[in-house]
């Protein structure tokens, strides 16, 4: 079961500091000084038993109106492609934990987590310490050069948990001290995942193109890319965001991928889903000159193709090669980080990656802020090679403080609940043979896949129009496999999840009669 914790912000951030700060704060307004202290050491309940209580109703309540609908029709002024995809039923009027209150008046349950961000629900109330920070005057804006201590002490616990270690483990000022690949040991604080994975690859290209007028390592040679491929051997079996770079790697912009190739400037190469075999030819065949390999990318499920689950074997043995062949390695964690007994999924699979992206989750959907995990060793950018100004937040930064604390506490619940889920959506599976194939994914991000296209789009539908249970039919890539995706809070608990499955079995029973979407 899920577990309260209560802090203070002076638990949290430490006494001395949050003393230093309610004396500053006096001597910019004037306030007494014990007024503030009582601040900073009021006790926040995280989650209280009258919040899960209410959970546990709302969750029999998704799909029913709750109150009248909002009929006010303004469109905004989107892009053509935004105004598209927009559904004004389920546009929030207010949420709370898993659920949404759509101007339909209807009650939603949040399937994706609004998209993978609000990992601890809406409006969590451990995150009222943030509001206590901002009464005791901690400003969001900082500079590069002026990060806050709320910022360096998360980058020091990030480093702490990437490594397995306690934040108090004499050992984790060792691992900081290292400049070895494969050890986690700095942190670049950015806002959005794309930024993340973009310094990573800043990084990788800076071993062949200089930032500045040095010598490169590798200059002279062709960076080579290596992501995870399609099922039909192209590069859309990947996503590593929103950057041009970044969209190379998963097939967009081929006119500017051919002539950057052609150039010289680049390759992407994509390589085969968990074949160890391939990826050992590949690494041999792209650190012939003129080639070099300048990363292998990836990430754990493929939550943009399939949500295909990487193995364990394959990956450690990737890792192994990748280490022989002097290629860097990314794991890009934007969309999994959070989500797992000791935060980290490559955690769970004892690798040791040279850059790790994170995001969505730990900020829990109040800040957009994400970081970049390194080595030391490819440490080769000056602050401006890849920075953005206002990646420093330091309430951004006690976001992701409070969503650690609650899930180390609370680790093993996560873990039983994802096994639960995924165990359960195996059962679903094997009573609706001709829908359905199995599952992929991994715990909170199990998919669903379907033998044909129109059932997943049809079963979605049925969900989210007629359940009120946001969920997602990935249909729009020719070779993957169509699966119908979720990404449950991690606030659910087992009864929770028993009623989401009946949601689901009555979509499937709909799908299997041929029922159109009521």
């Amino acid at each position: 079961m899920l577990h309260s914790i209560s802090l203070s912000l002076a638990d949290l951030l430490g006494e001395s500091y949050v003393q230093a700060v309610c004396r500053a704060r006096a001597a910019l307004t004037g306030q007494a000084v014990s007024a503030l202290l009582t601040l900073a050491y009021e006790k926040v309940d995280f989650y209280p038993q009258s919040l899960a209580d209410a959970q546990e109703e709302l969750m029999q309540r998704v799909g029913t109106a709750v109150v009248s609908e909002f009929k006010e029709d303004m469109p905004g002024a989107p892009s053509a492609s935004y105004a598209a995809a927009q559904n004004d039923e389920a546009a929030p009027l207010s949420a709370l934990g898993a659920f949404r209150v759509g101007q339909d008046g209807r009650l939603y349950f949040t399937g994706k987590s609004e998209h993978y961000q609000a990992s601890l629900g809406h409006d969590f109330p451990g995150y009222r310490l943030i509001e206590i920070a901002k009464q005791l005057g901690i400003p969001n804006a900082t500079h590069n050069n002026t990060r806050g201590y709320i910022t360096r002490l998360l980058e020091r616990r990030l480093v702490a948990a990437a490594n397995g270690l306690r934040p108090d483990d004499p050992a984790l000022d060792e691992v900081l001290s290292k400049r070895e690949p494969g050890v986690i040991n700095a942190v670049i604080n950015l806002e959005t995942g794309s930024l993340a994975v973009e310094a990573a690859l800043k990084m990788m290209l800076a071993r062949f193109y200089a930032l500045d007028n040095s010598q490169a390592p590798f200059a002279g040679r062709v960076p080579v890319f290596l992501v995870m491929a399609d099922n039909a051997g192209g590069p859309t079996g990947n996503y590593h965001g929103t950057t041009v770079i970044a969209q190379t790697l998963r097939g967009l912009w081929p006119s500017f991928t051919q002539a950057a190739q052609r150039a010289g400037l680049y390759r992407v190469q994509p390589v085969p889903i968990n074949d160890a075999a391939a990826l050992e030819r590949i690494l041999r065949q792209n650190n012939e000159p003129p080639y070099k390999t300048a990363g292998f990318c990836h990430e754990i499920v493929l939550m943009n193709y399939g949500g295909i689950r990487l193995s364990p074997q394959y990956l450690r043995e990737a890792y192994r090669l990748c280490r022989a062949w002097d290629t860097p390695i990314l794991c890009d964690e934007i969309q999994s980080c959070a989500w797992y007994d000791g935060l980290f999924l490559f955690r769970q699979y004892g690798l040791k990656p040279d850059f790790v992206t994170i995001g969505k989750g730990f900020p829990g959907g109040v800040y957009p802020a994400s970081r970049t995990l390194l080595s030391a060793a490819f440490d080769n950018l000056n602050q401006f090679g890849a920075l953005v100004t206002n990646g420093q937040e330091e309430l951004a930064s006690l976001a992701y403080l409070i969503t650690m604390a609650f899930i180390s506490a609370n680790g093993a619940h996560i873990h039983d609940v994802a096994q639960y889920y995924h165990q359960c959506a195996k059962d679903l599976c094997a009573r609706y043979p001709g829908l359905l194939s199995g599952v992929e994914g991994d715990g909170h991000m199990t998919s669903l896949c379907f033998l044909r296209v129109e059932d997943a789009a049809r079963f979605c539908a049925r969900m989210n129009h007629h359940c009120c249970v946001d969920i997602s039919a990935q249909t729009y890539k020719p070779n993957c496999p169509p699966v119908a995706l979720a990404k449950l809070p991690l606030i659910l608990t087992r009864s929770m999840v028993d009623r989401l499955l009946l949601f689901m079995d009555e979509c499937l029973a709909a799908t299997q009669k041929g029922e159109e979407n009521a």
